[in-house]
Protein backbone atom coordinates (compact mmCIF):
# COMPACT_ATOMS: atom_id res chain seq x y z
CA UNK A 1 0.00 0.00 0.00
CA UNK A 2 1.69 3.14 -1.19
CA UNK A 3 0.30 6.39 -0.44
CA UNK A 4 1.24 9.60 -2.04
CA UNK A 5 0.14 12.69 0.65
CA UNK A 6 -0.14 16.37 -1.44
CA UNK A 7 2.39 19.25 -1.60
CA UNK A 8 1.38 21.85 1.02
CA UNK A 9 1.83 24.52 -1.33
CA UNK A 10 0.55 24.10 -5.32
CA UNK A 11 3.82 23.64 -7.45
CA UNK A 12 4.02 23.78 -11.55
CA UNK A 13 2.17 21.22 -13.48
CA UNK A 14 0.85 19.42 -10.32
CA UNK A 15 -2.27 17.88 -11.97
CA UNK A 16 -0.84 17.16 -15.20
CA UNK A 17 1.84 15.27 -12.71
CA UNK A 18 -0.40 13.75 -10.77
CA UNK A 19 -2.70 12.76 -13.85
CA UNK A 20 0.52 10.76 -14.44
CA UNK A 21 1.16 9.39 -10.99
CA UNK A 22 -2.30 7.68 -11.22
CA UNK A 23 -1.91 6.34 -14.87
CA UNK A 24 1.23 4.64 -13.45
CA UNK A 25 -0.93 3.08 -10.70
CA UNK A 26 -1.26 5.43 -7.97
CA UNK A 27 -3.69 4.28 -5.79
CA UNK A 28 -4.17 6.39 -2.36
CA UNK A 29 -3.97 10.15 -3.17
CA UNK A 30 -4.17 12.09 0.05
CA UNK A 31 -5.59 15.60 -0.52
CA UNK A 32 -3.94 17.77 1.93
CA UNK A 33 -3.98 21.47 1.23
CA UNK A 34 -4.53 23.46 4.58
CA UNK A 35 -5.01 26.60 2.72
CA UNK A 36 -7.18 26.32 0.14
CA UNK A 37 -10.85 27.00 1.22
CA UNK A 38 -13.82 25.03 0.29
CA UNK A 39 -14.21 26.36 -3.51
CA UNK A 40 -10.69 25.60 -4.25
CA UNK A 41 -10.55 22.36 -3.11
CA UNK A 42 -13.69 21.88 -6.02
CA UNK A 43 -10.99 23.39 -8.25
CA UNK A 44 -8.62 21.32 -7.78
CA UNK A 45 -10.42 18.26 -7.58
CA UNK A 46 -12.44 18.82 -10.87
CA UNK A 47 -9.12 19.44 -12.82
CA UNK A 48 -8.20 15.87 -12.21
CA UNK A 49 -9.81 13.04 -14.52
CA UNK A 50 -12.88 12.09 -12.81
CA UNK A 51 -12.02 8.67 -13.38
CA UNK A 52 -9.38 9.03 -10.09
CA UNK A 53 -11.70 10.44 -8.09
CA UNK A 54 -12.07 7.67 -6.35
CA UNK A 55 -8.76 7.08 -5.09
CA UNK A 56 -7.96 10.45 -3.34
CA UNK A 57 -9.12 10.95 0.32
CA UNK A 58 -9.62 14.19 1.28
CA UNK A 59 -8.02 15.70 4.42
CA UNK A 60 -10.21 19.00 4.82
CA UNK A 61 -13.76 19.93 3.98
CA UNK A 62 -15.20 16.17 4.51
CA UNK A 63 -18.16 17.19 3.27
CA UNK A 64 -16.74 16.55 -0.66
CA UNK A 65 -17.21 13.21 0.20
CA UNK A 66 -21.34 14.08 -0.56
CA UNK A 67 -19.94 15.87 -3.44
CA UNK A 68 -17.41 13.59 -5.41
CA UNK A 69 -16.82 10.15 -5.55
CA UNK A 70 -13.90 10.24 -3.59
CA UNK A 71 -11.69 6.73 -2.08
CA UNK A 72 -12.50 8.51 1.81
CA UNK A 73 -11.70 10.80 4.39
CA UNK A 74 -8.73 11.61 6.95
CA UNK A 75 -8.30 13.09 9.96
CA UNK A 76 -5.42 15.10 10.91
CA UNK A 77 -4.33 14.33 14.80
CA UNK A 78 -6.25 16.86 16.05
CA UNK A 79 -9.42 16.99 14.43
CA UNK A 80 -9.60 13.38 15.65
CA UNK A 81 -9.05 14.45 19.17
CA UNK A 82 -11.81 16.98 18.59
CA UNK A 83 -14.28 14.74 16.99
CA UNK A 84 -13.70 10.70 17.66
CA UNK A 85 -15.32 10.36 21.09
CA UNK A 86 -18.93 11.24 19.38
CA UNK A 87 -17.87 10.09 15.89
CA UNK A 88 -22.11 9.11 15.23
CA UNK A 89 -22.60 13.35 15.35
CA UNK A 90 -19.48 14.51 13.24
CA UNK A 91 -20.41 11.43 10.57
CA UNK A 92 -24.08 11.78 10.55
CA UNK A 93 -24.03 14.54 7.42
CA UNK A 94 -21.17 12.52 5.48
CA UNK A 95 -22.30 9.90 2.84
CA UNK A 96 -19.50 7.13 4.12
CA UNK A 97 -20.76 3.73 2.78
CA UNK A 98 -17.81 2.03 1.26
CA UNK A 99 -15.59 5.08 1.69
CA UNK A 100 -12.47 5.16 4.08
CA UNK A 101 -11.53 6.53 7.41
CA UNK A 102 -8.04 6.75 8.29
CA UNK A 103 -5.90 8.98 10.65
CA UNK A 104 -2.62 10.63 12.01
CA UNK A 105 -0.77 9.51 14.47
CA UNK A 106 3.04 10.61 15.80
CA UNK A 107 2.92 8.20 18.38
CA UNK A 108 2.85 4.68 19.01
CA UNK A 109 0.96 3.86 22.32
CA UNK A 110 -1.57 6.49 21.30
CA UNK A 111 -2.22 4.62 18.09
CA UNK A 112 -2.01 1.30 19.79
CA UNK A 113 -4.88 2.60 22.21
CA UNK A 114 -7.30 4.45 20.26
CA UNK A 115 -10.34 2.73 20.59
CA UNK A 116 -12.05 3.83 16.97
CA UNK A 117 -11.53 1.43 14.25
CA UNK A 118 -10.19 3.10 11.54
CA UNK A 119 -8.96 1.37 7.95
CA UNK A 120 -5.55 2.49 8.61
CA UNK A 121 -3.13 4.94 10.92
CA UNK A 122 -0.36 7.26 9.33
CA UNK A 123 2.37 6.65 11.63
CA UNK A 124 5.29 9.67 11.63
CA UNK A 125 8.24 10.06 11.78
CA UNK A 126 9.67 6.90 10.63
CA UNK A 127 12.83 8.63 8.79
CA UNK A 128 13.95 12.09 9.16
CA UNK A 129 11.80 13.90 6.79
CA UNK A 130 12.74 14.73 3.22
CA UNK A 131 10.00 17.38 2.71
CA UNK A 132 10.41 18.99 6.54
CA UNK A 133 13.20 20.30 8.35
CA UNK A 134 14.24 19.62 11.57
CA UNK A 135 11.48 16.60 11.46
CA UNK A 136 13.86 13.81 13.07
CA UNK A 137 13.19 10.16 12.86
CA UNK A 138 11.86 7.66 15.67
CA UNK A 139 12.71 4.58 13.90
CA UNK A 140 9.18 3.65 15.21
CA UNK A 141 8.85 -0.46 15.74
CA UNK A 142 5.46 -1.49 15.04
CA UNK A 143 5.41 -5.47 14.91
CA UNK A 144 3.62 -5.58 18.07
CA UNK A 145 0.55 -3.41 16.74
CA UNK A 146 -2.08 -5.07 14.84
CA UNK A 147 -4.04 -2.85 13.34
CA UNK A 148 -2.90 -1.43 9.31
CA UNK A 149 0.09 1.27 10.02
CA UNK A 150 1.47 3.43 7.06
CA UNK A 151 5.21 4.58 7.69
CA UNK A 152 5.63 7.95 7.05
CA UNK A 153 8.58 10.29 7.08
CA UNK A 154 12.16 9.95 5.07
CA UNK A 155 10.46 7.37 3.19
CA UNK A 156 12.24 6.66 -0.61
CA UNK A 157 13.59 3.70 -2.48
CA UNK A 158 16.50 3.79 0.67
CA UNK A 159 13.80 3.20 3.58
CA UNK A 160 11.57 0.58 2.16
CA UNK A 161 12.93 -2.55 2.96
CA UNK A 162 13.80 -1.06 6.97
CA UNK A 163 10.15 0.65 6.74
CA UNK A 164 8.79 -2.93 6.06
CA UNK A 165 10.95 -5.08 8.61
CA UNK A 166 9.57 -1.91 11.28
CA UNK A 167 6.22 -3.91 11.07
CA UNK A 168 4.92 -1.35 8.64
CA UNK A 169 2.02 -2.13 6.04
CA UNK A 170 2.11 0.01 3.55
CA UNK A 171 4.32 3.51 2.98
CA UNK A 172 3.42 7.28 2.95
CA UNK A 173 5.55 9.28 0.54
CA UNK A 174 5.42 13.23 0.09
CA UNK A 175 8.88 14.37 -0.46
CA UNK A 176 10.49 11.31 -2.15
CA UNK A 177 8.25 12.02 -4.91
CA UNK A 178 7.74 15.74 -4.98
CA UNK A 179 10.73 17.17 -4.03
CA UNK A 180 12.13 15.16 -6.94
CA UNK A 181 13.58 16.36 -10.26
CA UNK A 182 11.22 13.92 -11.93
CA UNK A 183 8.24 13.13 -9.68
CA UNK A 184 6.77 10.39 -11.90
CA UNK A 185 10.30 8.64 -12.59
CA UNK A 186 10.75 8.85 -8.77
CA UNK A 187 7.26 7.03 -8.22
CA UNK A 188 8.06 4.72 -10.13
CA UNK A 189 11.06 3.55 -9.02
CA UNK A 190 9.86 3.71 -4.92
CA UNK A 191 6.58 1.87 -6.70
CA UNK A 192 8.72 -0.99 -7.86
CA UNK A 193 11.00 -0.93 -5.04
CA UNK A 194 8.04 -1.10 -2.58
CA UNK A 195 7.27 -4.04 -4.87
CA UNK A 196 10.22 -6.06 -4.45
CA UNK A 197 10.90 -5.61 -0.80
CA UNK A 198 6.69 -6.83 0.20
CA UNK A 199 7.24 -9.75 -2.39
CA UNK A 200 8.91 -12.33 -0.24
Amino acid sequence: MIILIAPEKDIPNEIEILNQLFEEGLMFYHFRKPDKNYEEHVVYLNQIDKEFHNRIVVHYHHELINEFNLKGIHFQEQKRIDHIDDPSEYFKNLNLYGKTISSSFHEPKVLKDCYFEFDYHLLSPVFSSISKEGYEGKGFDVNHINKTIIGMGGINTETIAQTIELGFKGIGVLGGVWNAENPVESFINIKRAYQVCTAN
